[in-house]
């Protein structure tokens, strides 16, 4: 079937994923109220298109942390992508790069930083930071993470504990036997608790900058005060992000958090979201309530899950190519034409 809107990918990779692989990627936390508002929240923001602006010529580039992508969405860190594809982060390492556009490896990945970064060499990436009881292990991860020459550090700040997802429960979800948590290997042997920290605090970033050189952008940020604290903190990025509603159920769509963190950081850090994001008008409605860049993290899976990496560069074309024609409808010729006027908030 033809593959046109990332619906399709997602219909593919139910039907084709082992069920507890779909039911891990699927999952949100509880009743899924907040996994499910990500994606009906942005059906609530109507544009105010401008007419007669000269689209003929269009530039969707953008620049995060300095470093240009091709447009404004990268590939957020999400775990254990061999469950979709054989050759896991080394798939979607490749399709980042071969689209221009940055991908967050994740502290859970079926492949090494190492094997990663050999996969794709020159492709922007972050690795994504989980902060574990065994100190030692993360600075290690830290430590090779830089000299991997990945170029950001994303510490995730909103998973003290596991959030409850019921289907994994009833699954009994585990990796297969022949899968590994790659970077992890050898470290948590025995400790018989989980191995997340739940007693990390804002300090531990102070911490974090003594290890490494690279920026560090922290996710997980919903609120002004945690904004506020953020910029205090000397972060470079904030990834206004409700986990993809995998950890407090109820929390607020990621886009309706959005604004309020943008306001309270006044510029002085950027800032991306993820959570929801389906078609590349929702992406243009990000941009317009000033995020930088939006990040993706199921629909790089159900690209995975249909082809591995060719995939993920066809997901990632698809939204490039809707959020080109979104902008040009709505009458932004560039990524700086783009800005609040562009959208209203609907009282649904």
């Amino acid at each position: 079937m033809a593959m046109v809107c990332l619906s399709d990918f997602e219909a593919y990779a139910k039907k084709y994923l082992p069920k507890s692989a779909w039911d891990y990627f699927a999952a949100g936390a509880d009743d899924c109220t907040t996994r499910d508002e990500n994606i009906l929240a942005y059906k609530r923001i109507r544009f105010r298109p401008r007419m007669l602006r000269d689209v003929s010529v269009m530039d969707i580039r953008t620049k995060i942390l300095g470093s240009e992508i091709s447009f404004p969405v990268g590939i957020a860190p999400t775990g254990f992508h061999q469950l979709a594809w054989p050759d896991g982060e080394k798939s979607t390492a490749r399709a980042a790069r071969a689209m221009n556009t940055c991908y967050i490896a994740s502290t859970y990945s079926t492949c090494t930083l190492e094997e990663i970064s050999a996969a794709a060499p020159g492709g922007l990436r972050w690795f994504q930071l989980y902060i574990h009881r065994n100190r030692a292990a993360s600075r290690q991860l830290v430590l090779r993470a830089e000299a991997a020459g990945f170029q950001g550090l994303v510490l995730t700040a909103d998973l003290p504990y596991t959030g409850r997802r019921r289907d994994d429960v009833r699954n009994g979800f585990r990796l297969p036997p022949h899968m590994k948590v790659k970077n992890l290997e050898g470290a948590f042997e025995v400790c018989k608790m989980s191995p997340l920290d739940p007693s990390v605090t804002w300090n531990d970033i102070y911490w974090l900058r003594s290890l490494t050189r690279l920026p560090i952008i922290i996710k997980g940020i919903l609120t002004r005060e945690d904004a506020e604290l953020a910029v205090r903190h000397g972060v470079q990025g904030i990834i206004v992000s409700n986990h993809g509603g995998r950890q407090l159920d109820e929390e607020p769509a990621t886009i309706d958090a959005l604004v309020e963190v943008v306001e309270a950081v006044r510029g002085r850090v950027e800032v991306y979201v993820d959570g929801g994001i389906r078609k590349g008008s929702d992406v243009l409605k990000a941009l317009a309530l000033g995020a930088k860049c939006v990040f993706i993290g199921r629909p790089a899976l159900w690209g995975l899950a249909y082809k591995g990496e060719e995939g993920l560069q066809d997901v990632l074309r698809i939204l490039q190519d809707e959020f080109r024609l979104s902008m040009a409808l709505a009458g932004c010729a560039s990524v700086s034409d783009i800005g609040q006027h562009l959208v209203q908030l609907s009282r649904l």
